[in-house]
């Protein structure tokens, strides 16, 4: 088999297409960067069949045509974002601060929708009627469409011994992250570590209504300041884990670094200075804020309206060609309880 790297097609939508269950099965195990001569470890198929399996998806527009070998972006690591430097001048867009990882796109594709469909599907019409015992013994042993189908089942000890299976993979924790409802499911999944540090893993969690405060708690509580904001601002996210978020956030900003508070004011332009009424910063903070020059008039009036604003930095957003230009900003600055008295005079 060849080099080649089967990769969906952005432009077409699954959903509409006539696939049969061994073409979903294969689209589900595509994550963009695996060779197609590993599929057939990958999928248990054999060479032939599945070169067969792949033609047929590029011809119906499910996968992107190509026999080029693998580009090397596909196997090396790309080099990590530089450290936030208090000399730079302008903040970064808030799409792109925090943890790269979290954000990855490719590292969190998910299994199709339209796979997904057959599962459910395939779970509601021949397993679900099963007794829970029988349910429990063919997850132990289980493949796959049945061990994803599986995923769907809302009994706890189902996905228990579906967590047990020696065949169970990322593309099924990802599975029950997103569709099981029962707290003590999502307990057993998480205790996988090496599944709860999967982005993808993490990505549906949040969005399940059903993970508990104290497990969002435990997986979230050393994030960075940057994800925390994230989540209190995502819509998709439950507002009983954004409200967690929020008071994760708070407490973070209290103790964390000082480089990763910097990193959270500038990168939304001081918007999350909202959710941080009351809590002041260190000195370390005051003086990475304080070397900085500033542009942005939207980052300058969220500061102005933080109440815990340093003296220092208010004195050195005085002296910004910003705000000597724009009366309003240094009105609103003037105006600030820890503002100079020189600047009240005038």
């Amino acid at each position: 088999m060849s080099d080649w790297t089967p990769k969906l097609n952005p432009a077409v939508d699954l959903r509409r297409l006539p696939l049969n269950a061994e073409e979903g099965f294969v689209l589900s195990r595509l994550d963009g960067h695996t060779r197609e001569k590993d599929l057939p470890a990958l999928t248990g198929f054999p060479p032939d069949k599945l070169r067969d399996i792949l033609t047929r998806l590029v011809s119906q527009g499910a996968l992107l045509p190509g026999t080029a070998a693998a580009s090397p972006a596909n196997t090396v690591r790309p080099p990590e974002a530089p450290a936030l430097d208090a000399s730079d001048t302008e903040p970064l867009p808030e799409a792109e601060a925090g943890d790269s990882t979290e954000d990855d796109a490719g590292a969190t594709d998910d299994v199709p929708e339209t796979v997904q469909g057959d599962y459910r599907k395939l779970f509601e019409t021949r397993l679900h009627a099963l007794p829970e015992d029988q349910r429990v013994a063919l997850a132990h042993g289980a493949e796959d469409p049945e061990l994803s189908a599986l995923c769907f089942d809302p009994v706890p000890a189902v996905i228990k011994a579906v967590l047990e299976n020696s065949r169970v993979g990322l593309a099924h924790a990802r599975l029950i992250a997103r569709h099981h409802r029962n707290p003590v499911g999502l307990e057993a999944l998480v205790a996988r570590a090496a599944f709860a540090a999967d982005t993808g893993v993490r990505r549906f969690l949040v969005r399940n209504p059903q993970l508990p405060a104290a497990l969002f708690r435990r997986l979230w509580a050393m994030r960075r300041l940057m994800e925390h904001h994230k989540l209190t601002v995502d819509r998709d996210v439950p507002e009983q884990t954004r409200r967690t978020a929020r008071e994760l956030l708070r407490q973070r900003f209290s103790t964390g670094p000082s480089e990763e508070k910097v990193e959270l004011i500038l990168n939304t332009e001081g918007r999350a200075l909202g959710a941080l009424v009351g809590m002041p910063v260190d000195g370390k903070t005051t003086s990475l804020l304080c070397g900085r020059t500033y542009r942005s008039p939207m980052l300058v009036q969220n500061i102005a309206r933080w109440s815990a604003a340093p003296p220092a930095l208010i004195a050195h957003l005085l002296k910004q060609e910003l705000v000597r230009r724009q009366p309003p900003l240094r009105m609103m600055l003037a105006r600030h309880p820890n503002a100079p008295a020189d600047a009240k005079r005038a």
